[in-house]
């Protein structure tokens, strides 16, 4: 590799002091090097104008650095999928389960991957779709959570599976994760750790009205489709679907986002040969 993009959030990098020495080092060792940034806004309540950000990708980029926290990679992830390149994570967050790299070891994890010392993961995308009303896409490496509005209020969601019901839901919501996700919003509603190599899709809800309600792991040849359904009295009730935390769209009772797994997958360059049992060791204490 040759061709480097360094995506870097200034909010955890502010002087961009760590950001230089990596573009120094690549640079010293004969690569070429451009620098994308970003600062996180302070108040990450999910609005209509809450995209993720994008930047110009040079076409001749091989690898995506990227220096920053799980949200970084996300970030990153977003901008250049669909270049088929592989991202590099340099850990200044905090749990890290994407950024394998601490910031204490970046000159031997840079020295491994100029020698071409890596292996590349492939991880599964969910691809969303809003089939009624106004028709929407988009694409989760994470997950895709369908939740009430500010109302303080449960919402009906009903789960169909191949078309077939499968359950509903009264709840705040729902998440629908993939493996890499199962360690994000889906750990912390109570769902299942699910390792990053699996080729499968989590559905976890958000504080269900139920004693029973747990989380359903399905094949990802399965298509997932959830129904926002009426309140009481069928009265209309409103949700927001988010995408890797970021907003996707609106949605009322009636419409319904279809779920399945994409066509395309996101690449992570890993240095150290790991197990997912020993990161969980590691990131859980």
């Amino acid at each position: 590799m040759n061709h480097f993009l360094i995506f870097t959030n200034k909010s955890k990098d502010k002087d961009l002091e760590l950001t230089h020495k990596v573009k120094d080092f690549l640079e010293a060792h004969g690569k070429v090097c451009h620098i994308a940034q970003f600062e996180e806004p302070g108040n990450k309540i999910l609005r209509p104008d809450a995209v993720m950000f994008k930047t110009q990708v040079p076409p001749d980029t091989e690898c995506c650095i990227v220096l920053g926290g799980d949200g970084t990679m996300l970030q990153a992830a977003v901008n250049v999928r669909d270049m088929d390149i592989p991202l590099l994570g340099i850990n200044l967050g905090t749990m890290g389960y994407l950024t394998e790299i601490d910031k204490n070891h970046i000159n031997e994890a840079l020295q491994r991957l100029i020698s071409d010392d890596y292996v590349i993961e492939e991880r599964m995308l969910l691809s969303g779709t809003k089939i009624t009303g106004e028709r929407k896409e988009f694409t989760a490496l994470n997950d895709i959570v369908i939740a009430r509005k500010a109302a303080v209020q449960i919402i009906k969601l009903v789960v169909y599976v191949d078309n077939r019901l499968l359950t509903t839901y009264l709840a705040d919501g729902v998440i629908i994760s993939t493996p890499t996700g199962s360690t994000g919003y889906n750990m912390s509603a109570g769902g299942p750790l699910v390792a990053p190599q699996s080729n499968t899709i989590v559905i976890t809800p958000i504080c269900p009205h139920s004693l029973t309600n747990r989380s359903i792991v399905l094949p990802a040849t399965e298509t997932v489709t959830i129904e926002l359904g009426a309140g009481k009295a069928d009265r209309i009730q409103e949700a927001e679907a988010s995408i890797d935390g970021h907003y996707g769209t609106s949605i009322a009772t009636g419409d319904r986002i279809e779920i399945r797994k994409a066509a395309k997958t996101s690449k992570i360059l890993r240095m150290n040969q790991v197990s997912f049992v020993e990161i969980l060791n590691q990131k859980l204490l």
